[in-house]
């Protein structure tokens, strides 16, 4: 039987009965021994973000699958968010990486614009208020959401440690240390203001080579991966940041976690979309998602991995873990 009830932000959720599909790496549209031919030079290493469209698209997509979905109006809350990101975005810029700073990433094959340690701004809580204000402002914000929305605000006036504390937190992904509630729309600030370092950032300052599973931006963990489609990146696999928006190149077939080659293996819902599947690996027993532009031209890496939660269920179910969590829903501390 579905199981139903409400989120944290008082949106109705349910959980649909649904059996999922395995297929081996062997029916990937490319033979291992194909990839590892194709000439990697000329496949571009990033896909920078780009500040009139990454967080407008992203609230285009949410309202795009919001109908008859379980989760509907937390998908239309979340829309109303990557609003507030994108108008947020068309008016920020903020202190970027000094020239120590990025030499010494060089030296090291360090993120240049590391999240964990890095001195913010004091223009990110800025940025958050008018998120927060923005929220507000939405008809059909649910009182729950409301009452989050408004003690948050009230918070970020009186105590700023506080709020900086629960930043440094989501950061660095304590789980225990984080407020749940509050997590979806202060990493949302944080998005903005990482994603235009991200847009600022010459990346052809970036070192030679970058730690693998992270961000060579931020250092941040993907969310999901995408199958893009178009020019010389087509059919090619991009690892979307949680954090900055950023997209790095990943050759397919490969664990984004562990960065094995055997026993992957892809699942996804039977009779459900087929630009959705879990990637997952025996080696280290994680999944992640990977969407396919060619199945959906408008996949999301942030929106399509929220709306897909029944494949994590399943996955969890199936005895895998998530490798890292989706940067809008959090599972932390319920002190």
């Amino acid at each position: 039987m579905p199981g139903t009830g409400k989120d944290r932000h008082g949106c109705p959720v349910s959980v649909p009965g649904s059996h999922i599909f395995q297929e081996s790496a062997l029916q990937r549209i490319l033979e291992r021994g194909e990839i590892e031919s194709l000439d990697h030079t000329q496949i571009p290493r990033l896909r920078a973000p780009v500040r009139a469209s990454v967080f407008a698209d992203r609230a285009a997509r949410f309202r795009q699958l919001v109908d008859d979905h379980p989760a509907g109006a937390y998908l239309s809350l979340m829309a109303h968010l990557a609003d507030g990101q994108h108008e947020a975005l068309q008016h920020c810029s903020v202190p970027t990486a000094s020239e120590q700073q990025v030499s010494l990433a060089q030296s090291h094959g360090m993120p240049p614009l590391q999240a964990i340690g890095w001195k913010r701004d004091e223009q990110w809580r800025q940025i958050l208020a008018a998120l927060l204000a923005h929220m507000i402002s939405f008809e059909s914000l649910p009182e729950a959401a409301r009452g989050v929305i408004s003690a948050l605000q009230e918070q970020l006036s009186s105590d700023p440690e506080a709020i900086e504390a629960q930043a440094d937190a989501i950061l660095a992904e304590r789980d225990v240390d984080v407020d749940s509630a509050t997590a979806p729309f202060i990493m949302a600030a944080l998005q903005v203001y990482w994603t235009s370092l991200a847009i600022d950032f010459d990346a052809d300052k970036l070192p030679v080579v970058s730690p693998f599973g992270v961000c060579p931006i931020c250092g941040s963990l993907p969310v999901s991966s995408v199958v893009r489609v178009g020019a010389q990146i087509d059919g090619c696999r991009y690892l979307c940041c949680s954090l900055c928006s950023t997209e790095w190149h990943l050759v397919r077939v490969t664990c984004s976690h562990c960065e094995s080659t055997k026993s992957l293996a892809y699942h996804h819902i039977e009779e459900g979309s087929e630009a959705i599947k879990a990637e997952s690996c025996d080696n280290c027993q994680s999944y992640r998602k990977i969407f396919y532009q060619e199945k959906d031209f408008h996949v999301d890496p942030v929106a399509d991995d929220l709306a897909s939660l029944t494949l994590d269920m399943l996955m969890g179910e199936a005895g895998y873990s998530r490798a890292s969590g989706n940067p809008l829903l959090w599972q932390g501390s319920e002190s």
